[in-house]
């Protein structure tokens, strides 16, 4: 269900003339969560989205989310993505390493600070929207420590359609109708989130 909302958002994007979008996965194959990142840098992407439907133990909740990284998720990635790369220059936003490892880290989290930032931006363009189609699980974008939203460099967001766990709307999230109004506030979002003096490309 999401791969099909993912690829009627792509369509949506790709009629738009002035953006391209990338799907980090075609076929409904599980993707390793840090494939999907680097896949996005790779791409030089100006905005990262993660299409999921929620689940619960209990059938009761209901409604869409919005998630964005959290800023202790951030803190605990920034070691470790300075610690794996060979050359830090392609997560910092092109800012070449110091040499300095205090200065690395301070560079590593100005720059990820920036993106958490314009994340909740997008996320309350893309929530708004949401709101228009669904009723909303919350009010705000949420944060979270999601491994897919861990890309320094570009804003993301992952989007929680709704509930599958529940009843009415896995028999929503099944039709071709709720799948298009999805996609179409998803790009209704990023729209907005552009028209707000978003910047492309950080990275230059």
């Amino acid at each position: 269900m999401v791969l099909q909302i993912a690829r009627r958002l792509r369509a949506l994007i790709d009629k738009e003339g002035n953006m391209k979008a990338y799907m980090t996965r075609n076929e409904d194959v599980f993707i390793p969560l840090k494939v999907r990142v680097a896949k996005a840098q790779k791409q030089r992407a100006d905005l990262f989205v993660s299409i999921h439907a929620d689940a619960f133990t209990s059938r009761q909740p209901s409604g869409s989310s919005v998630f964005a990284l959290s800023t202790k998720g951030a803190t605990s990635t920034a070691a470790k993505y300075l610690a794996q790369t060979q050359n830090a220059s392609d997560l910092i936003g092109g800012v070449s390493k110091s040499g300095d490892r205090y200065v690395d880290h301070t560079m590593f989290d100005m720059v990820q600070s920036l993106t958490i930032a314009d994340s909740l931006k997008f996320g309350k363009a893309v929530l708004e929207k949401m709101g228009n189609i669904n009723n909303l699980h919350k009010n705000r974008v949420e944060q979270a420590g999601f491994a897919v939203l861990k890309a320094p460099d570009i804003p993301s967001i992952l989007v929680e359609t709704a509930f599958i766990s529940n009843v009415e709307e896995e028999r929503k999230l099944k039709t071709a109708k709720f799948q298009q109004e999805v996609a179409e506030s998803i790009l209704a979002g990023i729209k907005a989130y552009f028209a707000d003096g978003a910047t492309l490309a950080r990275r230059g």
